[in-house]
């Protein structure tokens, strides 16, 4: 009895390892018994699976293959950027995400595919033991190897999306699949297309996301998730360090480069860059905190934007270890978005009795001078985001003077406006390197109302040169309202901060 023993134990420890948790995904197994086993690993500390895989293929009416999955009912959508390790031996070994009725070899499923060299496709099972579909449209593209896919699904429906690094998110095609229950098996998958050979690949910024209804509101139906991300805006890859089931916004990156600033529940916390305790910095009687606070060129200081019970949002300044405020702009509502490399000054964007229209203006913090008003907005028009430049030669803006959000700038007195991006989203929040060579900003998808920047949507962070020139997408994500308010780069002009929405 004791062989058997033993090799019931060895067989049982096997299952186990092959089900045990990889990254944000429960299981992680072979698909149709291939010759060769896979594996996948996580990497914690770079956020970044490793996926290892055989099998002969994935088409016909079966397949082999390595899988890492959750089980997941209702609508989500998954996003990943991929890349082969090595040259491959077949030009058609497949990595991408599945979207599968079950662990079947022969189950229903729909891929989004990329192929060795370069072929990146729709493809589904519609049925159990049905062949494989071929695609209705595609991209080739043999020169990159790596790209970033998506899933979404939408009822019966499944929306595959992919883009090289740097372009929008594009539809490649859609497909229903009706074979589907309410729990399906969702993650990401990797073939030879050789059984005697095993392959590799690298997947990283996996997240899965659920969307909202077009009519959602947080305010009224509550807040569904938060993330809080750094990336490095030149090889794209982030980092989720603090996750929370409610809402946070709005992280500063502090001069010294080891941490965060949020606001949460009306107040301000900080949290090491790497993730850790949140730590909560006193801003006094200042307990009504919005999205709006910023760190002085000097990082001495901190300007915030608080509310009273009975009145709108006013401009307070403190110590940045924290203490009690001094106000500045006591009028309300006034959005604090920027300091004066100077540190003397602040600007801001406001309503006034005479001015109903959101203007920019600026003000000295010794609380003896006036404040400036510094655009004169039409009626039906919106101006945000206002931020110097680190060399105090322009003052960058959103403004919808021309018809969509677009991002532009003036000279510190108000002048010599430009438009920077000229394209059909609408773009909000440009934030200044503090190398004085980038910007970045969020856009929203074209459907958004033009004066209107909502959570829980579908958007995008790109990167553009900071006197103009073409923008390049760095981030696809569920976000909006408090992903990036705030100046967020890191002091080194490498890496950003901000929010999504999970």
């Amino acid at each position: 009895m004791k062989p058997i023993l033993t090799f019931l134990f060895t067989v049982t420890l096997g299952v186990v390892a092959a089900q045990s948790p990889v990254g944000i995904f429960k299981h992680s197994k072979d698909i149709g018994n291939p010759k060769n086993k896979g594996s996948a690993t996580y990497d914690e500390v770079t956020q970044t699976y490793t996926l290892t895989g055989s099998g002969y293929n994935i088409w016909f009416e079966r397949d082999e293959f390595h899988y890492v999955y959750n089980k997941m009912g209702g609508n989500f959508i998954i996003t990943a950027n991929f890349q082969f390790i090595g040259k491959g031996t077949d030009p058609h070994r497949k990595i991408g995400l599945m979207i599968r009725e079950s662990d079947d070899e022969k189950a229903a499923s729909i891929n989004a595919t990329l192929h060795g060299d370069g072929l990146t496709v729709l493809q589904w099972r519609e049925l159990r033991g049905a062949y494989m579909r071929d695609p209705e449209d595609e991209i080739f593209s043999p020169k990159s190897n790596y790209t970033i896919l998506q899933l979404e699904r939408a009822g019966e429906e499944i929306i595959m999306r992919a883009a090289h690094p740097g372009e929008p998110l594009q539809v490649i095609g859609s497909h229903k699949m009706t074979a589907f229950r309410d729990s399906v098996l969702v993650g990401l998958f990797i073939s030879s297309h050789n059984p005697d050979v095993v392959e590799q690949a690298l997947a990283w910024n996996v997240r899965i996301d659920r969307p909202v209804a077009d009519d959602y509101n947080p305010g009224r139906q509550g807040w569904l998730g938060c993330r809080l991300e750094t990336m490095n805006v030149f090889d794209g890859k982030r980092k989720v360090i603090y996750e929370k089931d409610g809402r946070f916004e709005a992280p500063n990156w502090t001069p010294d480069g080891k941490s965060l600033l949020i606001n949460m529940d009306g107040l301000l916390y900080s949290i090491p860059v790497n993730g850790g305790p949140l730590t909560q910095i006193n801003t006094g009687p200042a307990n009504r905190l919005n999205n709006d606070h910023v760190i002085s060129f000097n990082g001495k200081l901190l300007g915030i934007s608080s509310s009273h019970e009975t009145k709108g949002s006013a401009i307070y300044v403190l110590p940045i270890t924290g203490g009690d405020p001094t106000p500045v702009v006591t009028e309300t509502p006034s959005y604090l978005h920027g300091w004066a490399p100077n540190n003397r000054e602040v600007i801001y964007v406001a309503t006034r009795p005479d001015n109903p229209t959101y203007d920019i203006y600026r003000k000295a913090i010794d609380g003896k001078s006036l404040e400036v008003r510094l655009t004169n907005t039409g009626l039906g028009e919106h101006v945000d985001g206002c931020e110097y430049s680190p060399d105090s030669k322009y003052i960058h803006y959103n403004s919808s003077e021309s018809g969509t959000m677009q991002i532009w700038r003036m000279k510190p007195d108000g002048t010599g406006k430009e438009q920077l991006t000229f394209d059909q989203y609408n773009n909000w929040f440009p934030h200044i390197s503090p190398d004085n060579k980038w910007i970045v900003y969020i856009s929203f998808p074209p459907e958004i109302p033009v004066n209107d920047h909502p959570s829980y949507k579908r958007i995008e962070l790109k990167l553009m040169p900071v006197s103009g020139g073409a923008p390049r997408t760095i981030a696809y994500m569920y976000g909006g309202q408090g992903t990036i308010n705030v100046p967020s780069w890191s002091p080194d002009s490498k890496s950003i901060a901000f929010v999504s929405n999970k």
